[in-house]
């Protein structure tokens, strides 16, 4: 019984929508009042409910603000070689930025830099300037000039330029490194790949970042805001629009961006870009030994003490061979304050102004001696 009436719905089914075919091909006029009509013919007006909001407002959680401040005092930097021996440094932990072909054999390079005084100052990475026969200089607003190389720290990866142009765009404010906290959220100015002033934003991921391998002395800003080949010199700046750091290198396999990016903090890159002003170079304190970081294996073989730096050599006629350091001896102090690994030992020897004299202990086979040293000047880097 069912099938029967399954079979007879079905047939009945067919046969209407056969006649709706016809009807539709041959006398559609006869359709016009039907439900099937297209309903867009009948519709003479749209109503859209649209904003009201003034547009000069703005958006909730918009950092708007701080890219107007600071965008304006960053710089897009292309450097020309004319020896074509001269090779870019890579900087991603590193790629850095692409060489861009030139049919004169010149090798043009790109990054990024911030303008910090009314002096027409502006700070950018060592390795975007490195080698260049010519710097030159884009603004936001479409000028270009040439800048001057005013001094560099390849230490650092740092570099000080000079340009002089009437109304400069108005000097970055420069932020404070005590007030960052992980988490904070950052926004990354620069140039990457060349395509024009670009931001990207993200968080701070970590404070105090060494032992990268990327440059002698280590204290990077980690984010995950983009940084790609190009924003290298660029400003990273917090929500108020302030710089914070000098964006520098990325972690990366393919060159591009991975989340994982490090920036110089502002207080060094204030303190050596003030060294170089004054001094014309930056001027660290040096003492002439071949540090090795103590794992728990090699104190273990060697029976030394685990906590210090085991200098494994000494420059003859250097400050410490003067003083009487010798390969072997483990620093553990210097002017009381413990000495744990070789980053740390830099810094605070760097930090001691040349001729003037450091209180160190050393354990020399077993024993603690106290050796006073007298500091001398870190030579500059060999020219690369």
């Amino acid at each position: 019984m069912m099938k029967h009436l399954w079979l007879l719905f079905a047939q009945i089914v067919t046969g209407l929508l056969a006649i709706l075919f016809i009807l539709g091909t041959f006398k559609p006029q006869w359709l016009d009042g039907s439900p099937f009509k297209n309903f867009g013919d009948s519709i003479s007006t749209i109503t859209l409910k649209e904003s009201n909001i003034d547009p000069s407002t703005p958006n909730p959680g918009s950092h708007h603000d701080a890219v107007k401040t600071s965008m304006p005092a960053v710089v897009n930097i292309f450097i020309s070689k004319n020896n074509s021996n001269k090779k870019s440094k890579s900087r991603a932990l590193p790629p850095q930025h692409p060489q861009i072909p030139n049919p004169e054999d010149f090798n043009p390079n790109l990054g990024s830099g911030v303008i910090v005084s009314t002096e027409g100052l502006i700070l950018t990475n060592e390795h975007v300037i490195e080698g260049a026969d010519v710097i030159e200089v884009a603004f936001a607003d479409g000028r270009k000039t040439t800048a001057t190389l005013i001094g560099s720290d390849p230490d650092t990866d740092l570099a000080v330029l000079r340009v002089q142009i009437p109304n400069l765009p108005k000097p970055i404010t420069f932020g404070k490194i005590e007030s960052v906290k992980v988490g904070d959220v950052v926004l990354a100015i620069g140039n990457p790949f060349g395509v024009g002033q670009t931001v990207t934003s993200g968080i701070v991921s970590a404070l105090g970042r060494d032992h990268l391998g990327i440059n002698t002395f280590e204290n990077f800003i980690q984010t995950d805001a983009a940084i790609n080949p190009g924003n290298s010199g660029g400003a990273l700046v917090d929500t108020r629009g302030h710089l914070i750091g000098i964006n520098t290198a990325i972690y990366s396999r393919s060159g591009g961006s991975m989340g994982i990016g490090f920036a110089i903090p502002v207080n060094t890159a204030r303190d050596v870009m003030e060294s170089i002003i004054k001094n014309g170079s930056v001027v660290r304190g040096w003492i002439g030994v071949e540090p090795m970081n103590i794992s728990a294996e090699m104190a273990d073989t060697l029976k030394i003490s685990a906590e210090g730096v085991l200098i494994n050599g000494t420059l003859k006629g250097g400050p410490a061979d003067k003083a009487g350091i010798q390969p072997g001896d483990v620093l553990k102090t210097v002017n009381n304050k413990p000495v744990n690994n070789i980053t740390q030992l830099l810094k605070q020897i760097s930090e001691v102004p040349p001729g003037d004299k450091i209180k160190t202990t050393i354990n020399r086979k077993g024993k603690n001696l106290e050796i006073e040293i007298q500091v001398g000047k870190r030579p500059g880097p060999k020219k690369r």
